[in-house]
């Protein structure tokens, strides 16, 4: 029972007309949901595609993408889920490094895949699944493919997923998380949200991100709950779904709950279904947590954890003491600790980094044996993230080691948008930075400094150049990742050494 694949296969023999997924008016109950996996299974042999063998899947929260991504599972394969709005390179660049030999793209992202498969060239040989959604080649393909009945007998600590998540250098790493990480996990979010059949779970944190994978997709898939879906948060519509499939758990980032909170037809949407609701990814300001618990008269649990963690390592509990602000107490299973730089704990009500063991930590960054053992030194995942116990045991979290914006709920790493800006003629230098903002938490924001032949002889020009250079960037990087602002600047604060200075930076 090691495979992931496995929860599919009991909950659909356990209760096959339930519906497993759901987006508007298509169900998919868990029956078809096993035998589409199935099909897809065959399909991946018909690509040649072997035990371990890595499968990219590029797709927005619908239907199809839980389908393939169990059935690359059963085979015994490895997701390598990416997100629909990387650009060619980007895409190249994860096709390279992951070794995937075969993409599984939804139609609506086409070129940029079929762009970065190219360009990783002969390097992986990675062939491009077109996903149809409404009918198409693709659907009829997997209908008419044979099913392959059987689940790949795996050992629990062989890969299972690869998650990309990027370092402060800027080059993304591989999160390699095997089926025991994401089984033990799967059944601590479980249990943490007391996840049932007949629950409705709001499935708009994206599968592709390890929140939405884990506690959405794969909770359901256990219990026999339905994840009720939406491809790209709209507040509205969002308010809509809650009332319509009388969702029961809501799963969020941050800036979800406030757009929701600040949506007019909030007032008159039926909230009563929502029994409990979760967020992660960001800090969640303490205002609108009490807003949305008074709103929309239900728990608002804050938890904590990483891609590199399957992802739950701490969390607030139902019952049990909770104080706004708290990132809860570490989760069954799992260990944390405050070390100072030199690795040694520090005592309670000190701020130090906060590692974690356990269950929930990766097997380490695919092919990067370097960063694993930095990151993972002596057994200890060094989270990046500076911490502190209370007095009653509950963790604070009080700031960022690593030099990471979040906006929306996504990590946002300077350096690979600085290396982005670096590439326009008219850049010297450039400083990618976090503001704060309101909805999103933090803004980006480049402040650039401008190779003098460049310079603009008035305002008018200095705005079209800034303009110029955000389209730039927008065009070459995710669109969560392209700076808001640019502040163009006749040079950029530098120490002694060259090095820029970002905490000098005002803008």
């Amino acid at each position: 029972m090691s495979n992931l694949a496995n929860n599919l296969v009991a909950t659909a023999t356990r209760s096959p007309s339930a519906v497993a997924i759901k987006l508007d008016d298509v169900e998919v109950t868990y029956g078809a949901l096993e035998v589409l996996s199935q099909k897809v299974a065959t399909l991946l042999a018909e690509y040649g595609v072997q035990r371990g063998d890595r499968v990219a899947l590029i797709m927005p929260n619908i239907p199809q993408m839980a389908f393939v991504y169990y059935g690359v599972l059963r085979a015994g394969a490895v997701v390598v889920p990416l997100n629909p709005l990387l650009k060619g390179r980007e895409v190249a660049y994860h096709l390279t490094n992951s070794g995937a030999r075969l993409v599984f793209a939804w139609e609506g992202i086409i070129a940029e895949a079929q762009a970065g498969a190219e360009a990783a060239g002969a390097e992986t040989g990675a062939e491009v699944a077109v996903v149809t959604v409404d009918g198409g080649a693709f659907l009829q393909r997997v209908s008419a493919a044979e099913p392959t009945p059987n689940v790949v007998d795996l050992d629990g600590e062989e890969t299972a997923v690869v998650l990309y998540t990027s370092g402060t250098t800027g080059r993304p790493k591989g999160a390699t998380l095997s089926h025991t990480n994401l089984s033990r996990n799967t059944e601590i979010s479980r249990d943490l949200m007391g996840t049932a059949e007949g629950e409705v779970l709001f499935g708009g944190l994206p599968f592709f991100h390890i929140f939405g994978q884990t506690c959405a997709l794969n909770a359901a898939v256990l219990t026999g709950a339905t994840v009720t879906l939406l491809p790209r948060f709209e507040p509205g519509k969002a308010l809509e779904i809650i009332q319509r499939d009388r969702v029961t758990i809501f799963e969020g980032v941050p800036t979800m709950y406030v757009a929701m909170l600040r949506h007019p037809s909030v007032t008159g949407t039926d909230l009563s279904s929502v029994r409990v609701a979760v967020s992660g990814g960001s800090a969640l300001p303490v205002e609108v947590l009490h807003e949305f618990e008074r709103v929309f008269e239900a728990d608002l649990l804050e938890g904590y954890g990483l891609s590199e963690t399957s992802p739950i390592v701490s969390f607030n509990r139902v019952g049990r003491l909770r104080k706004p602000g708290s990132i809860g107490t570490p989760v069954d299973g799992v260990e944390v600790r405050m070390l100072d730089p030199q690795g040694n704990e520090v005592p309670q009500g000190e701020v130090g980094e906060l590692a974690v063991r356990g269950h929930c930590v990766m097997k380490g960054y695919w092919k990067n044996v370097d960063a694993t053992e930095a990151a993972i030194p002596d057994g200890w995942f060094r989270t990046g993230d500076l911490a502190r116990f209370d007095e009653d045991g509950l963790i604070f979290i009080v700031d960022r080691k690593k030099d990471v914006i979040l906006r929306g709920g996504y990590n946002v790493y300077p350096r690979e948008v600085e290396e982005v800006l670096y590439e326009h003629p008219a850049v010297a230098e450039a400083a990618v930075i976090g503001v704060p903002d309101d909805l999103h938490g933090e803004e980006i924001v480049a402040v650039v400094g401008l190779k003098a032949e460049h310079a603009p002889a008035d305002d008018a020009a200095k705005e079209a150049l800034a303009a110029e250079i955000t389209a730039f960037a927008k065009e070459r990087v995710a669109a969560y990742k392209y700076p808001r602002r640019v502040v163009l600047v006749e040079a950029l604060p530098k120490g002694p050494t060259g090095k820029i200075l970002k905490r000098e930076i005002t803008v």
